[in-house]
């Protein structure tokens, strides 16, 4: 049995990029706050599409300086990069922000640009371009990424094996607020790399001490603790290893490595007795854990050094039936898995609700395939293949939802023929006649506005005589030619005479007056006009919509039908090869898993028939023991009782009294 060995590779602390605007402007463009939005809420696939639909409708505009978006286009394209990039499109994201850092835009934008560009090249396992990238940022840096530039650069660095870069780098962001505690652990490894072993065990305790009680601070202190811990054992100083092990606490997620290790210090110093405190606690958490699987091979181990070869043997054998339940286990998770109940249990909506939904996975009683897959489901590559299957399922959700929202579109379009189809004849004939009709209404004020600005240059009162001034004029005219062929009196000719000049009079005096009060009437004519315009142009919007309500969809929704159908079988398609993936990852750790529990079997079944030997060789060496001193003690007695007769023999009573006495005495 082998103390464990700790890789001590560094952090990739490459976390979620929150979003950032470039300018302290608040976002005035609706579509891209809406945009901005949805990012928030994390739902990056309608951010993507909404902001992808503003920026096309932005670059087809004729003059895209009077779009609202014009100031923060930008930030826009920026963002598309950063959406992207959280919806893991990273070569989309790439080419989006390539985009930004050829543009022509200042520096601090192709700054934020480039280093996004080196944070998507280090993900995709790429550090040689990640480390073209970074080494492109020059000028102004924004405040706001100034240490994350430092501290990717750093990480980069070492990756790329320039640890002595690193060091200046970190050594420099040891003070920072967001990646001290991160720096101080990766300063150390760094310095392990380097070859500084004394410098980098003072740096990794440092950081092991780093105070604070935020859990990023308490998790990189437990692994700066535990790295620090198995490399003092591995180096030969387990007295030393053991004080850094128990720092670790027993709640966190490295405490099973802590407590395998702590035990391993004491075997080193030969303290069987103090290995058991450590290793028995850790026997009793779930089996599931490696750490779990090798101390049940431990403790008995630690019995066998103290010498209790009888209970080291009762260990071993406990230790076979739990490996054997386990492998029982194993073979049911894999033909779970098989059988397709992995993607089930992945894919609950219910556990997705809560952030620590891959832990209680392990709690499922109808999932056995899930109770081994932890540290599998919490690496990168899972982790990546794991959201793009969630990707593929929300966009089958989507699609189905889809094709019932065309259904209903569809649905929703007959409706409105079914409903407009025989009434647009009736309204149409109607339309007709109040269009002929008020077309005449319309000449008939034109030819009226014409003949009074023809009045202002040539008066005709005549024109502005009122009904009965008409009527009376007429009767005029009538008693005019009455006299003119009737021979009557100069006194009648002089009272028709003067009955005209009345008439005259009112109407030429009243002449200014009644064409200014026709103008006014005019006007308020022009108002009822213009109502009558407004009525009509409103009737043609409406019969033009109605009309549009239903006209023209059948083609466009039985393209988007073709389109959605199309592409819920590309998505199945995707989904089953997404799904056989991530169910090959699961077996192969399943297999892994097995293959280490049966050389566990095989190091128990020798372990177990050697405790069996040495317990029964203990046992028999104490009944010789036994038998030996109770053949020494009959042999002791034979001789007192051979001296007795050879004194009777002799007649010496006397002698024979003193023996007996000095035998008493003894």
């Amino acid at each position: 049995m082998k103390p464990f060995k700790l890789l001590l590779i560094p952090i990739l602390n490459i976390g979620i990029m929150t979003f950032q605007t470039v300018d302290a402007k608040p976002a005035t463009d609706l579509f891209f706050g809406e945009a901005i939005y949805y990012a928030h809420k994390g739902e990056y696939f309608d951010a993507i599409s909404r902001l992808d639909t503003e920026l096309g409708q932005y670059y087809g505009l004729d003059e895209p300086g009077l779009d609202s978006l014009h100031q923060f286009i930008d930030n826009a394209q920026f963002s598309v990069g950063d959406f992207e990039l959280y919806y893991r499109m990273h070569q989309r994201a790439g080419r989006a922000i390539t985009s930004v850092i050829e543009g022509n835009v200042e520096p601090a934008v192709r700054n934020k640009a480039i280093y996004r560009l080196a944070k998507i090249l280090l993900q995709k396992n790429q550090p040689v371009n990640a480390l073209h990238a970074i080494e492109r940022i020059k000028g102004d840096i924004p405040d706001d990424i100034r240490d994350d530039i430092e501290y990717v650069k750093a990480v980069i660095f070492m990756v790329n094996g320039r640890p002595t870069d690193a060091i200046n780098i970190l050594t420099g962001l040891q003070s920072s607020s967001t990646h001290g505690g991160f720096a101080a652990y990766n300063l150390g490894i760094a310095l392990l790399q380097l070859g500084k072993d004394d410098e980098g065990i003072i740096q990794l305790d440092k950081a092991g001490a780093t105070s604070g009680s935020d859990e990023g601070t308490k998790a990189i202190r437990d692994k700066a603790n535990l790295a620090l811990g198995y490399k003092l054992l591995e180096s030969g100083q387990p007295e030393m290893a053991k004080k850094y092990l128990d720092r670790v606490r027993l709640n966190g997620a490295f405490s099973n490595r802590a407590l395998l290790g702590s035990g391993w210090a004491d075997i080193a110093l030969k303290q069987y007795d103090r290995a058991l405190v450590p290793w028995t606690m850790l026997s009793k958490r779930n089996v599931t854990d490696r750490a779990v699987q090798e101390v049940l091979l431990g403790v008995p181990f630690a019995y066998g050094k103290l010498g209790l070869h009888g209970k080291a043997a009762i260990l071993y054998g406990k230790a076979l039936d739990s490996f054997d339940t386990e492998l029982n286990k194993l073979d049911a998770s894999i033909k779970s898995i098989h059988d397709g109940k992995f993607l089930e249990a992945l894919a609950r909506e219910e556990l997705k609700l809560d952030k620590s939904w891959v832990v209680k996975l392990r709690d499922l009683p109808d999932a056995p395939e899930t109770h081994y897959l932890m540290h599998l489901m919490a690496s990168h590559d899972f982790q990546e293949s794991l959201q793009n299957y969630f990707d593929l399922e929300e966009m089958r959700k989507r699609l189905l939802k889809w094709e019932v929202n065309i259904n209903a579109y569809q649905e929703l379009v007959n409706i409105r023929r079914e409903y407009y189809k025989p009434l647009l004849p009736v309204i149409e004939k109607q339309f007709q006649l109040l269009d002929s009709r008020m077309r005449l209404r319309i000449e008939q004020r034109d030819n009226l506005e014409n003949k009074l600005q023809s009045m202002l240059i040539a008066p005709r009162p005549q024109f502005l005589a009122t009904v009965s001034e008409r009527i009376n004029g007429s009767r005029v005219e009538n008693l005019e030619k009455r006299v003119k062929h009737l021979a009557l009196t100069d006194e009648s000719r002089q009272r028709v005479e003067l009955l005209r000049g009345v008439l005259n009079w009112n109407i030429l005096t009243e002449y200014h007056e009644r064409l200014t009060q026709a103008f006014k009437r005019l006007r308020e004519l022009d108002g009822v006009v213009a109502d009558l315009k407004n009525t009509y142009r409103s009737f043609v919007r409406t019969r033009q919509s109605a009309t549009q309500s239903y006209e023209g969809y059948d083609d466009v929704l039985n393209t988007l039908r073709l389109k959605v159908v199309d592409s819920q079988e590309r998505i199945k398609t995707a989904m089953l090869r997404q799904g056989h993936m991530l169910e090959t990852m699961a077996i192969n750790e399943l297999d892994t898993r097995r293959k280490r529990i049966e050389g566990d079997q095989v190091k128990a079944r020798f372990a177990l028939a050697e405790s069996y030997d040495r317990a029964q060789k203990a046992q028999a060496d104490e009944e010789l023991l036994k038998t030996v001193e109770e053949n020494a003690r009959r042999a002791g007695e034979l001789a007192k009782e051979k001296e007795k007769s050879e004194a009777l023999k002799g007649g010496d009573i006397n002698n024979v009294n003193d023996t007996t006495g000095k035998d008493v005495v003894k």
